[in-house]
């Protein structure tokens, strides 16, 4: 069974090569890819990529995880966890079902720019093989609520 994974909010495809951190770009969590965010609206809401039951919460990232058991990491740029939860609003709790686009975590991509860390959003099949995703490809602006892989 095929699983839509939604973007989480609009920007643009980057492809997890490009992503400056290795955790990522090695694929050491699995594959997926990141989104370049829009940063001309001031502030982002990021969504649920998919239906299913939030795992984990924090204030830069949240796992949500499908009724079958496939699970989706949403990391709000890099290095953010340094930020102990500063410049984001949580909308969510673990634990809580979310349907795909509910409002997760409230942000703003520009001034977590301005104050030194890199933005870019990876979006991560946890677990998967890289050969099950079909990804948007690089370069792709995304509107939020587009899909951006396919879990086959």
């Amino acid at each position: 069974m095929s699983l839509a994974v939604r973007a989480p909010l609009a920007g643009t495809v980057v492809m997890l090569d490009d992503v400056p951190d290795p955790v990522f770009a090695n694929r050491i969590i699995g594959p997926g890819l990141a989104i370049d965010p829009d940063r001309s609206h001031g502030t982002a809401t990021a969504t649920a990529p998919i239906s299913g039951v939030l795992s984990k919460v924090h204030p830069h990232a949240y796992v949500t995880v499908s009724p079958e058991g496939r699970s989706v990491l949403v990391h709000l740029g890099l290095d953010t966890v340094e930020l102990g939860g500063r410049g984001f609003t949580v909308h969510a709790v673990a634990g809580s079902e979310v349907a795909a686009g509910e409002p997760i975590i409230t942000w703003s991509p520009a001034t977590i720019e301005a104050g030194g860390h890199n933005p870019i959003v990876p979006v991560i099949a946890l677990g998967a093989a890289a050969e099950s995703l079909t990804s948007a490809p690089a370069g792709e602006p995304l509107t939020r609520g587009a899909v951006a892989f396919t879990w086959g």
